[in-house]
């Protein structure tokens, strides 16, 4: 059978020898001898075909058919940019022989098309299927071979950016060598196209070196859990950025485990305990090597394939030469502004919800938005998650204590507020209740009537996610936390941005405020704690001693304490005044994503990536009870106004309450559809808001059961 190729046909087949499609009538030969025989795949706004060179004794090829049935927009754009440029990647890459020859690419009938050399065989995901998990010399061979490729691709000043297990495919041995374009120049490289190797495929997201970034803000190319931070974060992409792709997908073949999976619950966090994973250990030599591919800082990771192979084939030593040089390690991150030198710091995982403010995640499945993924069957257009982003109210606000207990069952939706172009990770509330603030990956913040759920005003201003947010207690000043690496201080009432903080090497994942308004605390990626005068800007100290990540913050509401959550799993408690590390928690098995303190200072709650909850006596590090019922990340916490009453979010797209005294389950909130990133609670406890990956914020109020009999509340 032929296919026909009219988008719009209904009825694509047709018998051999059929010149004309009987359905629509459209020619079934492009160009005149290539034959569509079968769909092969389709994804956005492009669809690949098995096809026959008739006037090449039946040769076969892959016909991507570039058809979009919208005009005029941005992505349509960008789309057909990066179709042109993936032809041109194949043009001048194509003589090698592991990568696709192009053989043709032009216009026909309103479509633009590119027909490239047909590669036989299975791809690295379809062996893993077969055969559960690599073996260590098989990942060997694999990396020989790959980085050879990429080695010649780098020479050529592109990078792919797209490396996983689907694009790359090992050639059947058992079929004879296609003709390839330009053969007389394959001298070029070694090895030549024999049965058996792999040949990297989908240049449809590569890149010149030199060429200038065009993806819009909020776009991202690559795919999530193979893609390094750098392409996540709109920068520029590197040669390192493909060799972190390969070593992720040397982890999937190794253990069988998607890199997505891991990093839907800690981010980039996963690479720091990669190990764990291993159904059977890996050598001292192939462990570093994978430890430099996956460190999360490029300028961390091999800068070439060249020095990799260098370091999987090291030279004999010369007979000079007393001993081996001793294992490399893995070179540490560059070092926080600190001068102190830190011990290798580990990239943390996915940023977390604290309690009172928060990191950013990216996620990862798909919503709204625009992201180039370019697959064999062509272009999947996806929208990313942040990291988890969460910010929770801040504990140290002026609260009120009803004596009697409010019956936080009785909450109901009362508004969803829509404004967000991407995930919302980070809420505040002003002390008067009055006024809410959000903020989250697309880089502005949104300043909303809590009572109307009228949008007052944006300020924009950060150049990347805004992790986090604190306001003061006087309800005067806003402060926000951005991946950037900068806090940013604004006149709440204005609008106005007073000043930006400088002084964080790795974005600011939390916040905290102390009580008197004197005093502005951050945690960061880069394993600090920094302290600042909130009035001047002034950097006051900066407090060392967690390994990874500082997710979550919370003050005690006496100004006395401050305590900080990290991706290392642990949580340390430290005298705010003199700035001396008082305890260290231990008994999560994750990162510690959110903390709350009680009102009255004795009890600090924390929500892990472990899927638990921990009750802790604040005074004397005692552990009183783990909270479960989440399988996935605890994300954001919220303790209500009266002590009595835990909130908690959580990546199953729920808000659970719970009675803080007994540990029981009260009720589950439903209505986000994606990960609950953040929680505030108004002053008077009456109010209730959350903020998800589903880009909405959502507003929950008290009601009377006996008041509402017989209608709904929604």
């Amino acid at each position: 059978m032929i296919c026909c190729l009219n988008p719009a046909c209904q009825n694509p087949p047709s018998p051999n020898g059929t010149k004309f499609c009987s359905n629509c009538g459209t020619p079934l030969l492009l160009l005149g001898h290539y034959r569509p025989l079968r769909r092969l795949g389709s994804g956005g706004f492009s669809t690949t075909y098995l096809a026959e060179d008739v006037d090449k004794f039946n040769e076969l090829g892959v016909i991507k058919q570039f058809a979009p049935n919208v005009q005029g927009s941005w992505v349509l754009q960008k789309a057909t940019e990066l179709f042109e440029q993936e032809a041109r990647r194949l043009q001048q890459l194509g003589q090698h022989p592991q990568i696709p020859t192009l053989l043709a690419y032009f216009e026909q009938d309103n479509c633009l098309y590119l027909v490239q050399e047909y590669i036989e065989g299975q791809n690295l995901r379809d062996e893993l299927q077969q055969q559960r998990a690599f073996s260590e010399q098989k990942i060997r061979e694999l990396l020989l071979d790959v980085l050879g490729i990429l080695k010649a691709v780098h020479q050529q000043n592109v990078i792919h950016r797209d490396i996983k297990p689907d694009n790359i495919i090992r050639r059947s041995p058992q079929l004879p060598l296609q003709s390839r374009a330009n053969s007389s120049q394959s001298s070029l490289y070694q090895g030549g196209a024999r049965g058996g190797q792999w040949v990297l495929i989908d240049f449809g997201a590569s890149k010149q070196l030199s060429a200038t970034v065009t993806a819009k803000p909020g776009t991202k190319i690559g795919t999530f859990g193979y893609a390094p931070p750098e392409q996540m974060e709109d920068r520029e992409a590197y040669p390192a950025s493909d060799l972190y792709s390969l070593g992720a997908t040397c982890f999937h073949l190794l253990t069988g485990i998607e890199p997505w999976e891991l990093w839907k619950k800690q981010g980039y966090g996963w690479i720091n305990n990669w190990r764990q994973h291993l159904g059977q250990p890996v050598s001292q030599e192939l462990g570093r090597i994978l430890d430099k591919l996956l460190q999360e800082d490029y300028q961390q990771r091999y800068p070439s394939a060249e020095e990799v192979l260098q370091d999987l084939n090291p030279q004999p030593p010369l007979p000079v030469a007393p001993t081996v040089v001793s294992p490399r390690q893995p070179s540490p991150p560059p070092p926080a502004v600190a001068p102190t030198v830190v011990s290798p710091r580990q990239p943390s995982p996915a940023p977390v919800a604290s309690t009172k403010q928060q990191a950013n995640v990216k996620k990862p499945l798909l919503v709204g938005g625009v992201i180039l993924l370019l697959g064999l069957g062509g272009y999947g257009y996806w929208q990313s998650h942040p990291r988890k982003i969460g910010v929770s109210p801040d504990s140290s606000q002026p609260t009120t204590n009803p004596t009697k207990a409010l019956a936080y069952e009785n909450l109901a939706l009362d508004k969803t507020l829509a404004g967000h172009p991407n995930w919302v990770g980070s809420l505040a509330i002003t002390p008067d209740g009055q006024t809410l603030v959000s903020g989250g990956w697309g880089q502005i913040i949104n300043i909303w009537n809590l009572q109307t759920g009228e949008l007052k005003t944006t300020l924009t201003g950060h150049s990347s996610d805004v992790n986090c947010l604190a306001i003061s207690p006087d309800g005067q000043t806003l402060v926000s936390g951005s991946r950037d690496k900068t806090i940013k201080m604004w006149n709440l009432q204005t609008g106005e941005l007073k000043t930006t903080l400088t002084g964080h090497s790795y974005g600011v994942e939390s916040l905290a405020i102390t009580p008197d308004g004197q005093t502005l605390v951050s945690g960061s990626r880069d394993s600090t704690i920094k302290m600042w005068n909130l009035q001047t800007g002034e950097l006051k100290t900066t407090l060392t001693g967690h390994s990874n990540g500082v997710e979550s913050l919370a003050i005690s509401p006496d100004g006395r304490t401050l305590v900080s959550g990290s991706g290392d799993n642990t949580i340390k408690i430290w005298n705010l005044q003199t700035g001396e590390l008082k305890t260290t928690l231990t008994g999560h098995s994750n990162g510690v994503e959110s903390l709350a303190i009680t009102p009255d200072g004795q009890t600090l709650v924390s929500g892990s990536g472990d899927t638990t909850i921990k009750i802790w006596n604040l005074q004397t590090g005692e552990l009183k009870t783990t909270l479960t019922g989440y399988s996935y990340v605890v994300s954001s916490l919220a303790i209500t106004p009266d002590g009595r009453t835990l909130v908690s979010g959580s990546r199953d797209n729920t808000i659970k309450i719970w009675n803080l005294q007994t540990g029981e389950l009260k009720t589950t909130l439903t209505g986000h559809f994606d990960w609950v990133f953040s929680l505030a609670i108004t002053p008077d406890g009456q109010t209730l808001v959350s903020g998800s990956g589903d880009n909405t914020i959502k507003i929950w109020r008290m009601y009377r059961p006996n008041l509402n009999k017989g209608r709904s509340v929604n």
